[in-house]
C-alpha cells in the first residue's frame, strides 16, 4: 500500500521555484514598452490627425462625450486649486514662528484647508533648511578666511 503523499505528489501545488530566485534577475529593461501599447500605436499610426479632427467635428455637432474629450485636452481638470495666502517673509529662523502662526490662523479661519496648510508648512520647512545651510556655509567661509 502506498502513502497518500506519494499518490498526490503530482497533484500537489506549492512553490514551483525556490524563494528569491527569478527567471530574469535583471528584470524588465528600462524603456521597454507594453506589447498592447505598441500594437495600438501601430494601428493608429498616421491616423491621429484624422481622429482628432473627427472628435472635434463630433464635439461641435453636439456629441457630449466628444465635447468632454476635447475640453479635457484643452483645459484639463486642475489637481489643486491656486492658493492666495499672504505668507510673511522668512529671512531667518527667527521668522519661522510668525510664518507658522499665520498658517495656523489661515487654516483655523477656513482660508486654507488642513492639507493646503500642511503643504505650505513643508515648503516653509524646506526654506528654513535652505537658510540654515546658507548660514552654515557663510560661517564656515568666515572661519576659513580668519584661519588664513
Amino acid at each position: 500500500m502506498s502513502s497518500p503523499a506519494i499518490n498526490n505528489a503530482a497533484k500537489q501545488r506549492g512553490r514551483p521555484f525556490r524563494h528569491g530566485s527569478v527567471a530574469n534577475p535583471r528584470g524588465r529593461p528600462k524603456g521597454s514598452r507594453n506589447k498592447a501599447t505598441l500594437a495600438i500605436e501601430a494601428l493608429l499610426e498616421g491616423e491621429a490627425e484624422a481622429l482628432t479632427r473627427k472628435a472635434i467635428e463630433l464635439a461641435l455637432s453636439g456629441d457630449i462625450v466628444a465635447l468632454r474629450l476635447c475640453l479635457d485636452r484643452v483645459a484639463p481638470t486642475r489637481k489643486e486649486r491656486a492658493i492666495y495666502f499672504d505668507m510673511p517673509a522668512i529671512l531667518s529662523a527667527s521668522d519661522l514662528p510668525i510664518a507658522t502662526s499665520a498658517l495656523l490662523r489661515a487654516a483655523s479661519a477656513g482660508d486654507l484647508t488642513p492639507s493646503e496648510a500642511r503643504e505650505l508648512g513643508s515648503l516653509v520647512d524646506t526654506h528654513i533648511k535652505a537658510l540654515q545651510v546658507a548660514d552654515l556655509n557663510a560661517r564656515l567661509e568666515f572661519l576659513e578666511s580668519k584661519a588664513r
